[in-house]
């Protein structure tokens, strides 16, 4: 049997999430990444500065983390009835290649979306790649008629 832990990020963690994310944007085919030391540290200070609404759930293996998943948390307008409102963004969902298909990336999402649940969160959205959509299904996510986005261009 596996040594596997689901649980929140430690400290001490980040620079292994930090070169997860890296991995990701390599696999995806980014260019121009820039160096992967000068990201990694730029991605823990950020994951410092940002942890009250940011919160990083980490996939482990015995010692080494594999896989990780981040939940944004915004806070929403208040109603009469709902003072302290929240909603959530799954995003940054990565198992390393070596660990997919084995229902590990299913128990990574499930575990944030209980994060989610304890925190009171009215609803968690995701942007999936194609190959992901079927592990959101499988875990709750539906499409939404009344979701919608818009697509912020740079000049």
């Amino acid at each position: 049997m596996e040594n596997i832990s689901i649980r929140p990020a430690r400290p001490a963690e980040l620079t292994a999430v930090a070169t997860l994310r890296w991995e990701w944007l390599v696999e995806n085919g980014s260019e121009d990444l820039g160096e992967r030391e000068d990201f990694v540290r730029h991605f823990v200070a950020w994951a410092g500065e940002n942890a009250d609404s940011h919160r990083c759930t980490v996939l482990v293996r015995d010692d080494r983390v594999i896989g990780m998943a981040w939940l944004a948390v915004v806070r929403r307008v208040p109603t009469p009835r709902a003072p302290r409102r929240a909603s959530g963004d799954l995003q940054c969902v990565y198992v390393v290649p070596e660990a997919r298909d084995g229902g590990l990336g299913g128990r990574l999402i499930r575990a944030v979306l209980d994060g989610a649940r304890d925190l009171g969160l009215e609803r968690v959205t995701v942007h999936s790649s194609t190959r992901a959509i079927p592990a959101y299904a499988r875990n709750g996510f539906q499409e939404s008629p009344r979701l919608m986005q818009a697509q912020i261009l740079r000049p």
